[in-house]
């Protein structure tokens, strides 16, 4: 299995170290970044989802447990790596999936990147056996993947879902949920329930919609009263669940 990973250290040379290591030892692991500061991080993560952040905890302006502090629903594993032993509490605290000692031991990396791995795949076993069956039987419910499981959300009450790079914004009648997801892989799952993608941002349940304004590609216009473009390569699917 493949493993997407960032490496948040101060020291460009410690940096290197472990790029190096990954690259020879953990050939699984694809490096998205590099961040040397705890709001570098943030930046990076803003535009990036990695399975797994490898991080120094000994960082100017804030170390690793201000960053974690500010990203309280991650949906990454943590592999601190770090010169300091005394660590170990905050870090079993802090929910870390692996703790490395520097200098690095090729036989530990390989470990953290096998135990990461690991979890990585058992999630996946959850999403095949779990999540993914809910989404296509008659109960009318999906369930939205979270970092300590998932919530289950009636398809009903869905008004449309909005991509956000590689997130979607789902919105309810009553509020929304920002999910870890592509708005295509809703699109697949949502499909034989009656939603359209309008938009190559917008997927839209064609229930909750109250009236189609002409144009180019046109809007709709929902229930809620929020009206969304149609693409004109859109418009041709949506217009036939109205047939």
């Amino acid at each position: 299995m493949k493993l997407t990973a960032i490496i948040v250290d101060d020291e460009a040379n410690s940096r290197l170290i472990l790029k190096n290591y990954l690259t020879k030892y953990c050939p699984s692991v694809t490096i998205l970044g590099e961040a040397a500061s705890v709001q570098e991080t943030l930046i990076l993560l803003k535009t990036n989802t990695p399975d797994v952040l490898f991080l120094d905890v000994e960082m100017p302006y804030g170390n690793a447990f201000d960053l974690l502090e500010q990203i309280p629903d991650r949906n990454f594993e943590i592999v601190f790596v770090t010169a300091y032993d005394h660590y170990a509490v905050e870090a079993l605290n802090a929910q870390a999936t692996y703790y490395l000692l520097k200098p690095i031991a090729i036989d530990n990396l390989i470990k953290a990147v096998e135990h990461v791995t690991n979890i990585k795949q058992r999630e996946i076993a959850l999403q095949d056996k779990v999540l993914v069956p809910k989404i296509n039987t008659v109960q009318g419910k999906i369930t939205i993947p979270q970092q300590d499981g998932f919530e289950v959300l009636e398809i009903s009450e869905i008004l449309y879902c909005e991509a956000d790079d590689n997130y979607t914004k789902i919105y309810l009648e009553q509020g929304q949920k920002l999910v870890s997801k592509t708005l295509k892989y809703f699109e697949e799952s949502l499909h034989q329930h009656g939603f359209a993608r309008v938009h190559k941002s917008y997927l839209v349940n064609v229930n909750k919609v109250v009236r189609y304004k002409k144009g180019k590609g046109g809007s709709v216009l929902l229930s809620s009263g929020k009206e969304l473009l149609v693409s004109s390569s859109k418009k041709a699917g949506l217009l036939d669940y109205f047939k």
